[in-house]
């Protein structure tokens, strides 16, 4: 899929002056989004803690959209630091702030500032669904095996 979707966003008073939320590249499937702590505010996450960290961020999704906010992957791989619920999901319809809970898996504390880039987010399509009950379900290869089932 090669289009654009518009999305609408607006800053609440503690994420104003910050930088939009952007793909960094061309072929980047997420959005950078930023710590909205107050200006010269630290949070600092002990190894093991975690928190709900704001981004004064507020988006309009489009119906059949959601919001995917996932780990970066250069704070997991240097700091132990990840999206606890990851992805988080921003449904469409929600018009709060977006929040990105995170925590660290790290041995180390990691302090936060304004501006930092905590998480990523990215946009993707989603279908509605109807569910039917019923008492058999068509066969597979894989038929009911779990976790490991399929090999290495």
């Amino acid at each position: 899929m090669t289009g654009r979707v518009g999305i609408a966003y607006r800053w609440l008073d503690h994420g104003r002056g910050l930088e939009p939320p952007r793909q960094q590249t061309a072929g980047a499937a997420g959005m950078d989004l930023p710590a909205a702590l107050a200006p010269g505010e630290t949070l600092t996450l002990p190894p093991g803690g975690r928190a709900m960290v704001p981004t004064g961020l507020c988006l309009a999704l489009p119906a059949g959209y959601e919001g995917q906010v996932r780990p970066r992957s250069g704070l997991a791989a240097r700091h132990g630091v990840t999206v606890l619920n990851a992805p988080g999901t921003i449904d469409a319809d929600y018009r709060g702030e977006v929040r990105v809970v995170l925590i660290n898996h790290g041995t180390e504390p990691y302090t936060l500032r304004r501006g930092d880039r905590i998480a990523q987010l990215v946009v993707a399509a989603v279908c509605a669904v109807d569910l039917h009950e019923t008492e058999n379900l068509d066969a597979t290869e894989r038929g009911e095996g779990g976790y490991g089932s399929t090999g290495r």
